[in-house]
């Protein structure tokens, strides 16, 4: 079997040994980077199949770390570390293409858990079964190329993250719907998500910012308060 390949971009020597150790004790391949800018050569220079990228490093932080990374790699996982507990932290690393997060001080087996079921969804998104939508379609008053992951209308273009793409073609497929958070999380992150329904709650608030005329008041993505979410066409 292969072994799989992760990259670890810790500044803090002890906990970056910790997670080495670790990893390769668990059969992990890993490569480590103490800043943003190593993190970003060891990936342009090698291949990885998932990568644990801490938010606060000197230079270069994780944020435009994932960012550089998400300009031409839209698939590979990347988990983000974070040491703040505010949820500004977390939406921001969501919105710039994460796939998940985890808050230090974390348990061993917590972050083990999360890698296997990043690595676990990875692996079924990419299976030749999966057809996502390739032709452009309306979502409200936009249209959406998802060659380009883009939203069109209005006067404008509005780049989509690959979650966010997701969730809209979800959304389109179950019109007038009421989609459960545990459906939806199923759907886009994997019946083997190990996070909490927060994480879709905050992806859904960026979403609206793109699609909404009025987020605070969305005409489109509604809440069904205490079940989830459906959309209006």
């Amino acid at each position: 079997m292969t072994q799989i390949k992760i990259l670890v971009a810790e500044d803090d020597a002890n906990i970056r040994m910790g997670l080495v150790d670790t990893l390769e004790s668990e059969n992990y391949q890993v490569k480590e980077a103490c800043d943003g800018a190593m993190a970003l050569e060891l990936f342009n220079n090698s291949s990885f199949d998932l990568i644990l990228l801490d938010i606060m490093m000197p230079g270069k932080s994780g944020y435009d770390v994932c960012q550089d990374i998400r300009a031409v790699d839209k698939d590979i996982p990347i988990i983000m570390l974070t040491a703040k507990g505010e949820e500004f932290d977390k939406v921001i690393g969501l919105k710039l293409g994460a796939d998940d997060y985890i808050t230090k001080p974390f348990g061993i087996h917590e972050l083990l858990a999360r890698i296997g079921a990043v690595l676990r969804r990875s692996q079924r998104e990419t299976k030749p079964q999966d057809k996502p939508l390739l032709h452009n379609f309306k979502f409200g008053e936009f249209e959406v190329n998802p060659k380009t992951y883009k939203l069109s209308g209005q006067d404008k273009d509005i780049d989509l993250s690959e979650r966010e793409l997701k969730l809209i073609q979800y959304f389109h497929e179950h019109p007038g719907e009421v989609l459960s958070r545990d459906d939806i999380l199923n759907a886009i992150w994997g019946i083997n998500y190990f996070g909490t329904t927060r994480t879709l709650d905050q992806h859904i608030v960026q979403l609206r910012k793109k699609v909404e005329s009025d987020p605070s008041k969305p005409c489109y993505i509604t809440t069904v308060h205490g079940v989830g979410y459906r959309y209006e066409t």
